[in-house]
């Protein structure tokens, strides 16, 4: 699959140095706001970028070893450096989802995947469970083919027991959403040791893609970007 500045399988190889992967993509229609491309002119094709596990871990470690010991927001940092060598190799925009005003990244990433939410609103994977990640999305003002994606398999649909609703100390994941402050005055107190050192326990108890889930360490540094510690 070839655009104006390379293939697609050569932004493949650039991204997989840094342990990051191509998440799908698909090309706006004619009747949709497409955000801007490199040039300004409205983007036709998108690929979003993301990771599997806790495979770009090791290569952000490295990288962080090398910054201020209190830089702001290191993994975004590092995400939109390294991803953003990438669209500059290949003349296109990338784009974060932590960019203002916000993007709808999970609206295309289901899109792109063909994937739903969990009970915990991160998108079940058939095959990474919980434990993945999008990272950004490289904009193409070029159109490319992106085979269209089919409905995944939703995992939630067949799991009875939800061991993702019964599993955090305050109930914080429920029928009614997320307890947003009473999952964090939880994490942040005495009783919180718990999730502080491994992570969330609800997303721990999901039984599915354990072969990818984070590391205690990884999922202790989101827990402490999560919780401002």
């Amino acid at each position: 699959m070839t655009f104006s500045r390379g293939t697609v399988e050569e932004i493949a190889a650039a991204l997989a140095a840094n342990g990051l992967i191509l998440r799908g993509g698909f090309s706006f229609g004619d009747d949709e706001t497409a955000p801007a491309g490199l040039s300004e002119a409205p983007a036709k094709s998108m690929l979003l970028i993301g990771q599997a596990g806790a495979a770009p871990w090791p290569h952000f470690q490295r990288w962080r070893e090398r910054q201020a010991r209190d830089i702001a927001n290191p993994l975004d940092s590092w995400s939109r450096e390294v991803i953003g060598a990438v669209a500059q190799e290949f003349g296109v925009r990338a784009i974060s989802p932590s960019d203002r005003p916000y993007l709808p990244f999970q609206q295309w990433a289901m899109r792109a995947e063909g994937l739903k939410p969990s009970p915990l609103g991160i998108l079940m994977h058939p095959t990474y469970g919980l434990w993945h990640a999008y990272r950004a999305a490289l904009l193409f003002e070029d159109e490319i083919s992106v085979p269209e994606a089919r409905e995944a398999l939703h995992l939630c649909d067949t799991c009875v027991a939800k061991p993702c609703l019964k599993s955090c100390p305050v109930g914080a994941y429920s029928a009614d959403g997320f307890a947003h402050q009473a999952c964090l005055v939880h994490v942040r107190g005495t009783d919180g040791a718990p999730c502080r050192a491994g992570g969330c326990l609800d997303r721990n108890a999901c039984p599915y893609g354990a072969k990818y889930r984070y590391p205690a360490d990884v999922q202790a540094f989101h827990m402490a970007a999560f919780a401002g510690l």
